[in-house]
């Protein structure tokens, strides 16, 4: 289980919401209408926590041919394919898997983007360890990652590591140290829908889910969600001031 959590150390304050299930550009519009207000210094930081229809969806950087299935079958499939203003290759979210948009304002204090993307597997990892997995980041590769080999134990690094896989996924944009997009844990994702990708480019190693790994009793994902907030708070020294 996670420790107990630390006395706040700064005055930052969040604003949660749990959206449910929504399409992928539904909620990339609500991410802009809250992105672009903390540019001009009004709201609140807000962190929205869902899942998504099945899509697709293109990094900046993203490699066209690491989509592996034809536009007919997609289409036959129900699976949208979107291009987006976050970093990195091709990714997957569907039903099952815990998305987490933070629209924060990273100044004065935590303005270092490798930081920010620690925090994030961070948060990641100690959703995790809520349930005896041992989930952490991987020095060459951006996410959280377990060791398949023994997915119960700490997780020792990918070096160590004899099996590692992809548990979370990191995508996000920056702005004026604004924040957008996040993170995309799996917790019962339909991991046969991967393999319509080549996710995020890296063939190497697989995805798993806490499902696939053994994590059968998992509550639903609007659990997840409040659970995420708690874990938020802990990271980033913050307090939810509203939310689910």
């Amino acid at each position: 289980m996670v420790a107990p959590r630390n006395e706040m150390t700064t005055q930052r304050t969040f604003a949660a919401r749990w959206l449910g299930r929504v399409p992928y550009e539904r909620a990339t519009a609500l991410q802009l209408e809250h992105f672009e207000r903390r540019k001009r210094g009004e709201g609140t930081d807000t962190l929205l926590l869902l899942e998504h229809d099945p899509v697709l969806t293109l990094g900046r950087s993203a490699d066209g041919s690491n989509v592996v299935i034809s536009d007919e079958e997609r289409l036959a499939r129900g699976v949208d394919l979107v291009s987006t203003t976050r970093g990195g290759d091709v990714t997957y979210h569907g039903p099952g898997q815990l998305v987490a948009y933070p629209i924060f304002d990273l100044r004065p204090d935590r303005c270092d983007v490798r930081k920010y993307v620690r925090d994030l597997v961070e948060v990641m990892s100690r959703l995790c360890a809520d349930f005896g997995v041992g989930a952490g980041p991987h020095s060459n590769m951006i996410g959280a990652w377990v060791d398949l080999d023994a997915p119960r134990d700490k997780w020792p690094g990918d070096a160590a590591a004899k099996h590692p896989a992809k548990i979370g996924a990191i995508g996000v944009k920056i702005s004026r140290w604004i924040t957008m997009h996040g993170f995309a844990l799996n917790v019962r994702t339909k991991l046969d829908d991967f393999a319509m990708i080549v996710p995020c480019g890296i063939a190497e190693h697989p995805v798993c889910s806490l499902e696939s790994i053994g994590v059968s009793d998992a509550p639903g994902l609007a659990w997840f969600a409040r659970r995420a907030v708690g874990h938020f708070e802990d990271v980033f020294s913050a307090r939810c001031v509203d939310g689910p």
